[in-house]
């Protein structure tokens, strides 16, 4: 049987979701940061308005209202960080391949691409040249 997922939300964890939406929605529609602020704290203001309600009926009924009103309002086309849900980057990871994966290749596969292997090879022993005479060969005598 397929497991179906199950939270239960409680009216504070759906207020604090609504309004860090409200401020992602805020930001994407304010590019400075300077008027993202005055935007940022006029929101605060409106959640505070309604924070001190007893009455859980009209307390469900105000957050309702409030989550209609940001559906209405929300910016198209909102700011994503690049590797978070909906981002550009999600779940991307980036290739790593070692260049020296290129040294086993068969030759046939290698003759397939035989200006590239040559400048290779001559790219290797460059850099063994450069290398022995930047830094020398190791010497393996007995150290005593």
């Amino acid at each position: 049987m397929a497991h179906i997922p199950f939270e239960f939300v409680t009216h504070q964890m759906r207020v604090k979701r609504l309004y860090k939406k409200v401020i992602r929605d805020v930001q994407s529609w304010n590019f400075f940061r300077h008027e993202f602020r005055i935007q940022a704290v006029l929101m605060r203001q409106k959640f505070d308005e309604k924070r001190n309600i007893k009455d859980p009926i009209k307390a469900k009924l105000a957050l309702e209202e409030a989550e209609k009103e940001f559906e209405y309002i929300r910016h198209p086309n909102p700011i994503t960080f690049p590797t978070s849900f909906e981002g550009p980057a999600f779940e991307r990871t980036e290739a790593k391949l070692n260049d020296i994966a290129m040294d086993y290749w068969h030759p046939l596969e290698k003759a397939q691409y035989p200006d590239y292997f040559a400048r290779r090879e001559q790219r290797k022993k460059e850099f063994v040249e450069w290398y022995d005479k930047t830094y020398g060969r190791p010497s393996y005598e007995a150290v005593e």
